[in-house]
């Protein structure tokens, strides 16, 4: 297969409005005549939809949030649920999931976890309980459809089952909230769906969310611009520039003069041109993302790809269990997880509430009730007390207090926040380095963690005032609302940043001492190069919304119905050949090109990506006959 050398970039003035262009299979004609959108423009002609309704669907917690396509700035959060935890403010629901013993959902959130709390231990081992797991889609190397999940009692499920029955929960309930609200049966075509990614989410991830929403019925594969797949600091980004003063908390302002008013809006103290970061704090993950506000309509600018790891709050929840087989031994935690699985889930709702309670300058001890049948199981399998094995173990800050809890000294729980908040600080000093990173007006802090005072300390001591650092108020919520915002208008962010190198391999013609000699292959008489790299965008590579990139190729024999090309991605800017290290296939690109068949004798397929958007898309014509080919491109290993 060979491939014509047009990359070329179409100019994106010339381009539909994104909105109508998503999904749009039929490629509008290029007219320069994009206008961008104002701001406060309703949505965008060619959106039907009246409200748009947007899940976070968070590693700890989850919500939904929506607003009417008419009343854009009034932003609902939904109904307050039942059943909250001390210490907890509760719009949102813990993201934990119960199946009967034969696998059918039964409920999800505080319902599932009371309920799944409740049953007799005899029972309670049949059903499936699940919690925490959307960390899985960021862990699993080579995610796919059959990728699975471990309940609470050691079975394993579909990954993609439980995702959809989590959708399908939420959906069940936004509709009944709409229909209450407008007082009438709501259908689901009327709503534009916004699900929230973490934004260092592969391909692969996002494209995981988008099946499980098609499985849940959410929406039909059919029309998949209903779904928005939004990235979650992006949406705080949308969020936060809209932030009033009183609706935050100015970390700085203890240091730096304050000349602003409350009713003061952080966009009007935004210049064009200012910078500022965004750090997305949750759960699982931890998101970096670099943003440049592009005035008048204030839309958005990447200046650095996004970055992060595996840094969330769950880190510090690792960190106890490890102090816990510490004393009490990694044997008796494991079995005691599988035997007790109930009273683990009430040890850990236990440490949740005082994890919150953890300050710099607390004094007094932090009480950790442990549950009755952790202390019994515990005397049964090793012989002999909790309080003997506290008194026995070398962790001499854990002391056990005579109301049968387990008490920690505030040096003990600073030191399990410690390893989670280095990675985030190292992170962070690691993106200040950068040249792209400079002149940093705002830092915001947003997501669950955000709110630990331990992370808002360290956060404050490395950026030594550089930057003001912004916590919005409602800080859990940021995300949700922001992400309505997205969905009410995906075409606020203009120009992101690649965080991958993709391409695909391709033959050119070999030059003698550019090419290594290993890679000739001679064909009818032609010299080929095999195995060059043809890179489509670069990592870190600025790519404006609606842009496209555009190959060309030709099907290797008249008759062939299926062209499957294969993408490869790598972390590196600058790439060679497919073969180099860190060169991986990440995904396919498949064009349809049954039913084109031409009297041209040779048919040439023009190819269009784009990588601007928050999910890759591609699509096809046939040059001869300027008919659609079918284009898709794939990211989950099947």
């Amino acid at each position: 297969m060979t491939t014509k050398e047009d990359n070329i970039l179409i100019d994106e003035m010339a381009n539909p409005s994104p909105a109508k262009s998503l999904g749009d299979p039929g490629i509008t004609p290029l007219s320069p005549t994009h206008i961008q959108q104002n701001d406060t423009d309703q949505v965008p002609s060619g959106m039907a939809f009246v409200v748009v309704v947007a899940i976070d669907f968070g590693t700890t917690s989850s919500g939904y949030a929506y607003a009417f396509t008419k009343e854009p700035e009034c932003i609902h959060t939904m109904r307050r649920w039942e059943g909250g935890d001390p210490g907890v403010s509760n719009q949102k629901t813990p993201t934990t999931i119960l199946l009967t013993p034969d696998r059918k959902f039964h409920s999800f959130g505080y319902a599932a976890r009371d309920f799944y709390h409740d049953l007799d231990p005899s029972e309670s081992k049949h059903w499936l309980y699940l919690e925490k797991f959307k960390m899985k889609l960021h862990t699993t190397a080579n995610l796919s459809i059959n990728t699975d999940l471990q309940a609470a009692n050691g079975k394993r499920v579909k990954a993609l089952d439980i995702f959809a029955y989590a959708l399908a929960f939420f959906k069940e309930q936004a509709l009944k909230e709409l229909s209450d609200q407008t007082g009438g049966e709501f259908d689901n075509n009327d709503v534009r769906w916004v699900i929230t990614v973490p934004a260092i989410w592969k391909m692969p991830a996002k494209q995981f969310m988008r099946e499980a929403a098609y499985k849940s019925g959410l929406v039909s594969r059919d029309n998949p611009e209903q779904l928005v797949i939004a990235l979650e600091p992006e949406a705080a980004s949308i969020y936060c520039r809209k932030l009033r003063l009183h609706q935050m908390v100015d970390l700085s302002i203890q240091t730096t003069q304050n000349d602003f008013s409350p009713t003061d809006n952080v966009g009007n103290t935004m210049t064009q041109g200012d910078r500022y970061v965004v750090v997305d704090c949750g759960g699982g993950t931890v998101d970096l993302t670099v943003h440049q506000i592009r005035l008048p309509e204030g839309h958005l600018k990447e200046l650095y790809k996004a970055s992060g790891g595996p840094y969330g709050s769950l880190g510090i929840d690792y960190e106890f269990e490890k102090l816990l087989c510490q004393i009490f031994g990694q044997d008796f935690i494991d079995q005691f997880k599988i035997k007790r699985p109930a009273a683990w889930v009430d040890l850990m709702i236990a440490f949740e509430s005082r994890k919150r309670a953890a300050a710099p300058g607390r004094a007094n001890p932090l009480n950790i009730n442990l549950p009755f049948s952790f202390i019994d199981y515990y005397k049964k399998f090793r012989g002999h007390s909790v309080e003997h094995a506290l008194r026995k173990s070398n962790v001499d800050f854990v002391k056990w207090s005579s109301q049968g809890m387990l008490r920690m000294s505030p040096d003990a729980m600073n030191s399990l926040f410690k390893p989670t908040i280095d990675h985030i600080i190292q992170h962070l000093n690691e993106l200040f380095e950068k040249p792209e990173v400079s002149d940093i007006k705002f830092l915001f802090l947003v997501g669950g963690f955000a709110e630990s005072a331990l992370l808002q300390q360290a956060v404050q001591n490395m950026l030594e005032g550089r930057s003001r650092i912004i916590i919005p108020h409602d800080v859990g919520l940021t995300i949700l609302k922001g992400a309505v915002l997205f969905g009410l208008d995906p075409s606020i962010i203009k120009v992101r940043r690649s965080p991958l190198t993709y391409g695909v391999g391709v033959l050119n013609r070999f030059v003698e001492g550019k090419h290594p000699p290993e890679k000739l292959l001679v064909k009818d008489g032609t010299r080929w190069c095999t195995d060059v790299f043809d890179t489509f965008i670069a990592a870190d590579q600025s790519v404006a919304l609606g842009e496209m990139v555009k190959r060309s190729y030709t099907p290797a024999k008249p008759s062939q119905q299926v062209i499957v090309i294969h993408v490869y991605c790598t972390e590196k800017e600058k790439v060679g050949f497919i073969s180099e290290s860190g060169v991986k296939k990440c995904g396919s690109l498949r064009l349809d090109v049954s039913g084109t068949e031409s009297a041209a004798t040779r048919r040439e397929i023009q190819t269009l990506m784009q990588f601007g958007d928050t999910e890759i898309r591609a699509m096809a014509v046939d040059v001869s006959t300027g008919r659609t080919v079918k284009a898709s491109i794939d990211f989950l290993s099947h």
